[in-house]
């Protein structure tokens, strides 16, 4: 099939105008000049960009249910608010319908490759049935340390079970959630776990401004509320960051999510293990906890994908939106207007992404031989054309649009704007969800 289109982004080239790219059996055979293609079916995309497949290096798909439903809460109150209504109101189908829906929304959106933390479980089965390419990461939690070892069996049993759910897509990893949601025992063990088991690893870390109290200072809210449960708190390490070196949990480079309170010391350490970073602008200024060091943390080495988080944290999920904050949080931060461009936004959605979960010998640009994930849209709808530079219409204009088409591996996943791997019933099915969450909130 060649896919024709006014703009193609290979992102480690130089833009193609009036290029063409060839794929073949689920593989990309040519990422060039229409004039040079060789011949094949077409699909000609008209005035659009072609881009490859955008990769979303933080989401919770199962949460996609709850958008609007934890709304100006503090952070501590969210997370309560969060688990109790989670535990009491959504069963096993609705997280995976919600998780189902999260993953057309992306789509729609151009996203083609996800990295979830799971507490369910649920979301490898969402993946596979809708054909997308992603890591999900099975949650363990357990702030009692007496705790330790039961927690551990749960996930030692749950990644047993879930293996065998892997495909050449869909693959497992592990996810000690937080330092308010895990003592310094469960977080020694998962991380041995992983690391005998080869599983990658990824963390929430250094988010928040209760989460450093609890580990630098044994004081705040997350720390009465461990209290209030009978659990000793006090000082656990000079930061999150250095809470985690200390318990073998950056051996292996794992993905570290958020890093909005960072300095030039966890900063250091970071790189010294090759850690990569999952950068969400929007849900880290929607709860107020600040900007992320961006611009340090990739001088740095570091490599660094965007994510979107949770829809019950953003209310959306949109890579290309998501980018295109990273460049104007990043400018307005610095004064400068050269800080942080649109070329390299997209980089971050996409190879560095890919850079970031180690698959980007697959995915994440447009080169011979990588797996045909694509994305498309169209310039024309309703007033975006003409455009001087193909990365700045595709950073600053196209956020919020439906993308035109959307390949993974070369299979059609979205035409003209819409899933075509959707089930018809599941927004309805969704929607009953919701209003179950209402119904809850109202009695609460």
């Amino acid at each position: 099939m060649r896919y024709h289109a006014r703009w193609v982004l290979p992102i480690t080239q130089p833009p193609i105008e009036n290029g063409t790219v060839v794929e073949s059996d689920g593989v990309i055979t040519y990422v060039g000049a229409r004039a040079d293609a060789p011949s094949g079916s077409d699909r000609d995309l008209g005035d659009a960009i072609l881009l490859p497949g955008l990769v979303n290096t933080h989401t919770h798909l199962e949460l996609t249910v709850m958008r609007g439903f934890l709304e100006n809460c503090r952070f501590t109150e969210w997370i309560d608010k969060l688990r109790q209504s989670r535990t009491e109101v959504l069963d096993a189908e609705m997280l995976l319908d919600s998780a189902r829906f999260g993953i057309v929304e992306g789509l729609e959106a151009g996203i083609t490759t996800y990295a979830d933390t799971c507490s369910s479980g649920v979301v490898m089965q969402a993946m596979r049935e809708l054909g997308v390419r992603g890591i999900m990461y099975q949650e363990v939690f357990g702030p009692d340390p007496s705790q330790s070892d039961v927690a551990m069996r749960e996930l030692e049993e749950l990644v047993e079970k879930l293996r065998l759910e892997q495909t050449e897509l869909v693959s497992l990893g592990v996810s000690p959630h937080a330092p308010y949601t895990v003592s310094d025992p469960l977080y020694k063990a998962a991380a041995k776990f992983a690391n005998m088991r080869q599983l990658p690893l990824a963390m929430h870390i250094a988010e928040s401004e209760p989460e450093h109290d609890i580990v630098a200072n044994g004081s705040g809210d997350f720390a009465d509320r461990w209290r209030g449960r009978g659990i000793a708190v006090g000082q656990r390490a000079r930061s999150p960051i250095a809470l985690l070196e200390q318990h073998g949990a950056l051996e292996r480079g794992p993905l570290l999510i958020h890093c909005v309170r960072v300095d030039d010391a966890d900063i250091e350490i970071m790189a010294r293990h090759r850690c990569a970073v999952a950068h969400c602008p929007a849900s880290n200024a929607k709860f107020g906890h600040g900007i992320a060091p961006l611009l340090p943390l990739m001088a740095a080495g570091i490599r660094v994908g965007m994510g979107s988080d949770s829809v019950a944290s953003n209310n959306r999920m949109d890579i290309l939106d998501e980018a295109r904050l990273a460049v104007l949080i990043h400018r307005a931060a610095t004064r400068r207007h050269d800080a942080f461009g649109a070329h390299q936004a997209l980089e971050l959605a996409t190879i560095g992404g890919a850079r970031a979960l180690g698959i980007d010998s697959r995915v994440g640009s447009l080169e011979v031989g990588k797996d045909a994930d694509l994305a498309a849209f169209r310039i024309d709808i309703p007033r975006t054309t003409p455009i001087g530079d193909p990365y700045s219409a595709a950073i600053f204009a196209l956020p919020g649009r439906s993308a035109e088409l959307v390949t993974v591996r070369g299979r059609m996943l979205v035409d003209r704007g819409r899933a075509l791997v959707a089930d018809n019933p599941l927004a309805d099915r969704v929607r009953k969800a919701g209003h179950a969450l209402a119904a809850w909130a109202a009695r609460a």
